[in-house]
């Protein structure tokens, strides 16, 4: 099983997951997968038609917004879309789930769901520094 980070009873990240584990996510009761890794990224990783179909066949909603380095504002504004519309909880993955929750912080602070204090607060119990995205 991969590495699930709650972040909020909403919201969790992973590193890289496979395909098994979306049956898992599944069974954890998370109901949207988002994919912010890019395909063809690494050589072997599962693609997200892969991920589709094993989220289809889980009774998940999948979500593919490929990041590449940071966050555009456009990948900010579809991640502020989804997660308005989603039925949670939400897991969101790429290859260290980093720009999972950068994606995901940005879009947060930028609504004023969260202050950036909460959200670099929130990273770091999930193990991640948020803090040179948002200061704090």
């Amino acid at each position: 099983m991969s590495d699930f980070r709650r972040v909020t009873d909403d919201f969790t990240t992973a590193p890289q997951i496979s395909v098994a584990d979306v049956a898992e996510a599944a069974r954890l009761g998370f109901k949207t997968l988002i994919s912010n890794r890019p395909d063809g990224e690494e050589p072997g990783q599962p693609s997200a038609a892969e991920f589709a179909a094993a989220a289809q066949a889980a009774g998940l909603a999948f979500i593919h917004i490929p990041v590449r380095g940071g966050p555009t504002p456009e990948q900010v504004e579809q991640t502020k879309a989804v997660l308005a519309e989603a039925e949670g909880p939400v897991l969101a993955f790429c290859r260290s789930g980093t720009r999972s929750i950068v994606t995901w912080s940005i879009s947060q602070a930028e609504t004023g769901e969260r202050t950036p204090a909460e959200l670099v607060g929130l990273g770091r119990t999930a193990g991640y520094d948020l803090s040179g995205v948002l200061g704090g």
